[in-house]
């Protein structure tokens, strides 16, 4: 399959890595570094269950999606209209366009911005860019699709590529408890620098994560989305399961690059307001990541 991948950072690099792998003709497009790095030496993956080089294209302009079957969407939250508006005159009529986006509207901003249909996805993976063309492994890696006409096609196909897939008509629910998961992580990984697994170990963190998660909590219910109820569990584990993972906004703010606060907390924020629902703990959280952000360098 030619598959192209929009928005090569950790994410991106680790699905194109692990659908290269499995033979597919994937490009991915990104920035300039990152894609030079990638043509002259391949893109290395490493991984408990690999580490090696994988050969696949890398571009930075959009015309190279102009033959993919497939295209996944990587870009950070903030670019994703600005994606869509490069992406749009190239995409063939028959190719598929899969969001693995944080936050809860990007299939629906950029479907909008393409003209067409786009399919949510949830990610759970751990990952980060170690150098120029060298994404890291942490744990993990499933994705969970949006129910359409050739969703449990493309599961079949990610999953034979060693990418567990599932289809769920359920999947604004999935987005949801996503977002959960990293308001409750991402920025104070992001304000400590630490990986979850540090982060959980000092006195009264687990208490913010527990007063976030009740915040982010009330505002679904208000929002009518049902969340698991195991779903506290689930949150907490994850500093067990993925220890060494930082968060994508510490990995944003470490590199001086704009984060995606503004579409975890600071959408809990925003919804919190329209539903009358006070987030005093998502509000302290986003305001210190935006503190953070406009920090010299």
């Amino acid at each position: 399959m030619r598959i192209a991948v929009m928005g090569a950072g950790a994410v991106g690099c680790y699905y194109g890595a692990m659908l290269a792998r499995a033979g597919h003709a994937v490009t991915l497009i990104g920035r300039a570094p990152l894609v030079e790095a990638v043509q002259a030496h391949g893109l290395r993956l490493e991984s408990a269950a690999f580490d090696g080089v994988v050969a696949l294209q890398a571009s930075t302009d959009a015309a190279a999606a102009a033959e993919a079957e497939l295209v996944l969407c990587c870009v950070k939250s903030g670019d994703t209209e600005t994606a869509g508006a490069a992406l749009a005159p190239w995409l063939a009529p028959q190719a598929q366009v899969l969001s693995l986006q944080n936050g809860v509207d990007n299939a629906a901003r950029l479907a909008q911005a393409l003209q067409r249909p786009v399919i949510p996805t949830v990610v759970y993976v751990g990952t980060e860019m170690a150098g120029p063309a060298h994404v890291r492994h942490h744990g993990r890696g499933e994705l969970v699709i949006g129910a359409g006409a050739t969703s449990a096609a493309l599961a079949a196909m990610l999953t034979e590529a060693g990418i567990p897939s599932e289809v769920s008509d359920r999947v604004a629910e999935a987005l949801w408890a996503k977002l959960v998961i990293n308001c409750c992580y991402n920025a104070l990984s992001a304000i400590s620098q630490q990986p979850y697994g540090l982060l959980v170990q000092v006195p009264g963190i687990k208490d913010t994560m527990r007063a976030v998660f009740d915040e982010c909590t009330a505002v679904a219910a208000a929002a009518s989305i049902t969340l698991p109820d195991d779903l506290w569990d689930a949150t907490y584990g994850l500093a067990r399961n993925m220890a060494g993972q930082r968060s994508s906004t510490a990995q944003d703010l470490a590199r001086g690059r704009p984060s995606e606060i503004d579409h975890l907390n600071g959408a809990v924020v925003r919804l919190g307001r329209e539903h009358g629902i006070a987030t005093p703990v998502n509000h302290t959280l986003w305001s210190l990541v935006k503190l953070l952000e406009a920090a010299p360098r």
